[in-house]
């Protein structure tokens, strides 16, 4: 895995960049091959399932691609909505900011998704900011545009219904854990759904490049909580605590605790006393 993608997404990204610098210096066959090669990258997204690639070339050929790096803002919370962004490859976090300042990760999107708001009326701002959080890429359509593609192509328009309904059952799931299941469970819950988000291959494990802070909003927990448990993990052999992430050492030890499993806890403290 990559430093906020799976391998493929990384890889398609990195291709389809070069392809372009390639393009902008070569034209003729070059730019025709750069087109190709997005068409086929984004008909492998769910946004664009079931679409052509005619369809999916004809789609991508109004939008403009930019390449972002670590900690680049798309957009801030309260910036009128101009475009509709799609993130073709990395990673994004999506935060809120608190009436105190503090920041609350509502969400990380992966490739595939799109960033913000759809459907907002002109004088509605980004109700969130999103932030980059490793190097990527993504299509940008003015939302005049994007919205005349919705009219134009059905499946488009059926597909981002589906994506938004997606992220309201993902909401609805992480309400449902904050307010019935121990910090324990949603911690190991959401590290597992992070290996596939942003898990990077390393030394034979996988690396979540997250701080402490970061997973303790994105559990709902305090930092403290977040802490004590994975330097409990970390003793069992099943994490291995860093200051900005968290190695998983023992993807199986991690399935169970976030099945419930106690007892896992209590059978490695005894064997390691």
């Amino acid at each position: 895995m990559c430093e906020c993608a799976p391998p493929r997404s990384q890889r398609q990204g990195c291709r389809l960049r070069n392809l372009r610098r390639r393009c902008f210096s070569g034209g003729g066959q070059l730019a025709i091959d750069y087109c190709n090669e997005k068409s086929a990258i984004v008909k492998r997204l769910s946004l664009f399932s079931g679409i052509s690639l005619a369809d999916c070339a004809t789609i991508t050929s109004s939008a403009r691609e930019r390449d972002f790096s670590r900690k680049q803002i798309v957009f801030a919370e309260g910036d009128p909505i101009r475009q509709t962004v799609l993130l073709l490859s990395g990673c994004a976090k999506i935060t809120q900011f608190g009436e105190d300042g503090s920041e609350v990760i509502l969400r990380l999107a992966g490739p595939g998704e799109i960033l913000g708001a759809l459907g907002a009326s002109a004088d509605v701002g980004h109700c969130s900011t999103a932030q980059i959080m490793g190097p990527s890429s993504v299509l940008t359509w003015s939302k005049a545009n994007f919205e005349s593609l919705l009219e134009r192509f059905p499946l488009l328009q059926r597909n981002v219904i589906r994506a938004l309904e997606m992220r309201l059952r993902d909401m609805d799931q992480r309400f449902r854990e904050v307010s019935t299941q121990k910090v324990a469970l949603r911690l190991s819950s959401q590290l597992i759904r992070l290996l596939n988000q942003i898990g990077k291959q390393s030394n034979g494990h996988v690396e979540i490049s997250l701080s402490r802070a970061e997973l303790a909003q994105l559990t709902g927990t305090t930092l403290f909580t977040v802490s004590r448990l994975l330097s409990q993990w970390d003793g069992l052999g099943i994490v291995e605590a860093r200051r900005e992430s968290v190695m998983v050492m023992d993807l199986p030890a991690l399935v169970e605790l976030s099945q419930g499993e106690p007892e896992l806890i209590s059978l490695r403290t005894r064997s390691t006393a």
